[in-house]
């Protein structure tokens, strides 16, 4: 079994990683770590200390209304993103330990779009000068 990193937890509510192929699971956020653990293995689980959380990126639609999901961007070890029933319930208990410039926002699709093109139009004029 494995040992949590929490002493007191805040927040469990049942999840979905999407680290590799989309694992069910529950999510512990807790005064020490964000905490995730697979339903039906008990090897997978992904425990963040609050110490190694650099960003919490939040996908939201529809004026917050709808979040689909969410990642935490770790400072050593990448991204991982996660689903659940209640995103702004997770977010609040994240917002507890994580400071709030922190807590952002992804791009939008027309965001992303934008940026390519104007990376595109910056190569364009490079290569003609």
């Amino acid at each position: 079994m494995v040992q949590s990193l929490n002493t007191k937890v805040d927040l469990t509510i049942d999840a979905t990683s999407y680290l590799g192929i989309g694992e069910y699971g529950k999510i512990m956020v807790g005064d020490k770590a964000f905490e995730f653990y697979n339903d039906r293995d008990i090897n997978k689980f992904i425990q963040i200390p609050w110490e190694e959380v650099d960003f919490v990126v939040a996908s939201v639609y529809l004026k917050g209304k709808w979040i689909p999901r969410y990642a935490i961007q770790t400072k050593k070890n990448g991204i991982y993103s996660f689903s659940s029933k209640q995103p702004k319930k997770v977010l609040r208990a994240i917002g507890n330990y994580v400071p709030a410039d922190h807590l952002v926002r992804s791009l939008t699709f027309f965001q992303v779009v934008k940026r390519g093109l104007k990376g595109w139009k910056m190569k364009l004029t490079k290569k003609n000068q």
